[in-house]
């Protein structure tokens, strides 16, 4: 069972309450978890691993490693993601079980970043992994993959529709592995009370459609019950790969929440 933690902040003198929880899982069909993540103000991060034997469990957990001393330090940016993506892939390169040259891992998730009485979330994205944005009822992919059929449907050689069946649907076009580090993309967005974020491995996102993420966001308003439903749904269609996914959610500030939390300025 998720547990939802939650933060509070403050954006132009309006208090506001952060909370989030995460979960990853086996799957039905794989004999380890290469998935990793990472859920602690102000980063918020799903990690994939891929390579034979060990190699993608080293190379998603090492990044999460050194993405936590990151915000360990009191100073998550762009910048120091990327430095830390960088000591990741030497990390990896370096490791004895991470000789296969496939070995490497996506990344995608969001941070809250202030900047004086300013404050905005940054979405950042290397390979498959995705973050949604459910606001206004509507759920947007804030990311863009990157992988082969993206790529194709991009170019419009290929419909999403065709895309799912595709014989290279797994292929992806960057990742964080044991050679030379391709920055991430980066997308700013406001931030708005009501809206919610999924951040996810495409373990979920092969069980189920944007329709259902929607769904089970509007059925949970609780990020611990929307994360632990997701999951027993992506499991029930099949759960073919790895499912890791994190909720984090942003709400007027009420005062049924805890009085001990912390305050960000």
């Amino acid at each position: 069972m998720a547990e939802t933690k939650t933060h509070r902040v403050t954006v132009a003198q309006r208090p506001l309450l952060l909370s989030w929880a995460g979960v990853t899982d086996l799957g039905r069909r794989r004999e380890t978890n290469q998935d990793a993540f990472l859920a602690e103000f102000p980063l918020f991060i799903v990690a994939d691993g891929m390579g034979g034997h060990a190699g993608g469990e080293i190379a998603s957990r090492s990044t999460v490693e050194r993405l936590q001393a990151v915000v360990s330090s009191g100073e998550v940016s762009g910048p120091s993601i990327e430095k830390a993506l960088e000591l990741a892939v030497g990390d990896i390169a370096d490791h004895p079980e991470t000789t296969d040259e496939g070995t490497g891992t996506t990344l995608t998730g969001v941070y809250f970043h202030t900047e004086g009485e300013d404050a905005q979330w940054v979405a950042l994205n290397i390979g498959d992994s995705r973050v949604y944005l459910l606001r206004d009822e509507r759920l947007v992919q804030v990311t863009t993959d990157h992988s082969v059929v993206q790529e194709l449907i991009t170019a419009g050689k290929l419909s999403p529709e065709e895309a799912e069946g595709h014989p290279y649907s797994n292929v992806i076009t960057r990742a964080v592995g044991a050679s030379e580090l391709t920055a991430p993309d980066y997308v700013t967005i406001d931030v708005r009370p009501g809206d919610r974020f999924v951040i996810c491995s495409d373990g979920l996102t092969k069980e189920l459609t944007d329709y259902g993420i929607q769904h089970f966001l509007r059925e949970n308003s609780d990020p611990s019950d929307g994360v632990d439903a997701m999951l027993a749904a992506a499991l029930e269609n099949g759960g073919r790969d790895n499912v890791t996914l994190i909720i984090v959610q942003v709400s007027d500030e009420d005062d049924s929440s805890s009085p001990d939390e912390d305050t960000a300025k």
